[in-house]
């Protein structure tokens, strides 16, 4: 059985490490075949964006070479797909290569996509790579005061970023000393402060207390950048001196291209993650189309379950379980406080008021991170 897994994001690896120990016998006696192919011989951790945003962490830190966090028995390889032939159960790569597989995985994750909007990509500073994170924090060193706009387009990756991000701007400049010379101002495009009820419900409130002014049902339209001015699709003007931006986002080119899902999100079955009208073609993390989170998180609990379905499937020729939509969200709530959100297809979330020991054990994930890519948490 050739099972081909491409992407090696945190879906991707969590998936094959999983497959491999479950599959020993059958790698070591040729019954199957796991490879990898990558766009990258380095693996990001991407949750540490944010702090980088913020001068918390160094880029270094953010990176381990991919091919040692992978299991003995998988074929990693960096060529990147170019071409998706699910006819004939083949992929080719940027190389010129062809794979052939009996299973093929999709893992190619999400990109932020702010050419959507015009003026968004010059005139915003965001985090959704390490570029734009180490930017975005020399212009907040300089910054010495001002209208701090913090505006929201959707889907994008993550989806408590931009509260989390509010609120460590917050600290991050009262420890600066200039909190008083600050206005802060979020937009989001529906009508609360965030998509999940129960954690808008949680964070107006925490809004409120820090002074963080917000209008909801704004949709970003344009940025005029000469002026200063952010615009909305409702017709609303927002005077700025600071814009971050969490851009909307959209799957990857290469998955557009080969016409695979609109916007680069494959339509998936939301129990067996397999591809709508494939059977032997999994979709993992931010590719799918799936309303749910596009967090580390969701891909890991995913892999977990692609991981013992495909080794069902090689050992008796069948899934076993189904995918119950199981996402765990942390929200950093500042410097040295955070809450959770932990939620699924049937049970929403139900954030409690932040602490320093969850704060603390977010901190510590930050570093127990490398073992969960291993499939060890």
């Amino acid at each position: 059985m050739r099972i081909l897994i491409v992407g090696g994001g945190m879906g991707g690896t969590i998936l094959a490490n999983n497959l491999a120990r479950r599959l020993t016998g059958e790698l070591k006696s040729g019954k199957a075949r796991i490879t990898m192919l990558s766009a990258s011989d380095k693996h990001m951790y991407q949750p540490g964006l944010l702090y980088l945003a913020v001068g918390r962490i160094t880029p270094d830190e953010l990176y381990r070479d991919q091919a040692s966090l992978l299991e003995p028995g998988i074929e990693f390889h960096v060529d990147p797909v170019t071409e998706f032939k699910l006819d004939d159960n083949q992929v080719v790569t940027k190389s010129g290569k062809t794979h052939s597989y009996d299973i093929l995985v999709i893992a190619t994750g999400s990109r932020m996509f702010p050419e959507s909007i015009p003026g968004l990509a010059e005139n915003s500073e965001t985090f959704y790579t390490e570029e734009s994170a180490l930017k975005m924090f020399k212009r907040i060193r300089e910054f010495e005061g001002g209208r701090v706009v913090i505006t929201v387009g959707v889907p994008h990756k993550c989806p408590m970023a931009p509260l989390e991000i509010t609120f460590m701007l917050h600290d991050y400049f009262k420890d600066r000393g200039i909190l008083d010379k600050m206005q802060f101002q979020y937009t989001y495009p529906i009508g609360r402060v965030h998509s999940l009820e129960n954690v808008a419900k949680w964070a107006a409130p925490e809004f409120d207390r820090l002074g963080i002014a917000y209008e909801t049902l704004f949709n970003i339209k344009e940025v005029d950048g000469e002026n200063k001015v952010l615009k909305s699709e409702e017709g609303t003007e927002m005077p700025y001196d600071l814009l971050i931006s969490i851009p909307a986002h959209r799957g990857m080119e290469v998955i557009e291209k080969n016409g695979l899902g609109q916007n680069g999100w494959i339509p998936t079955n939301r129990h067996q993650l397999n591809m709508e009208g494939r059977k032997n073609v999994f979709v993992v993390g931010d590719t799918t189309n799936l309303p749910i989170s596009k967090a580390g998180s969701t891909a890991h609990f995913e892999a977990d379950t692609l991981g013992e379905n495909i080794a069902a499937m090689v050992k008796i020729g069948t899934p076993v379980r189904d995918y119950d939509g199981k996402v765990f969200c942390f929200i950093e709530a500042g410097k040295d406080r955070a809450t959770y959100a932990m939620f699924n297809y049937q049970t929403p979330p139900d954030p409690k008021a932040p602490t320093k020991a969850v704060h603390w054990f977010k901190m510590a994930y930050n570093k127990l991170y490398w073992a969960s890519a291993r499939g060890l948490l």
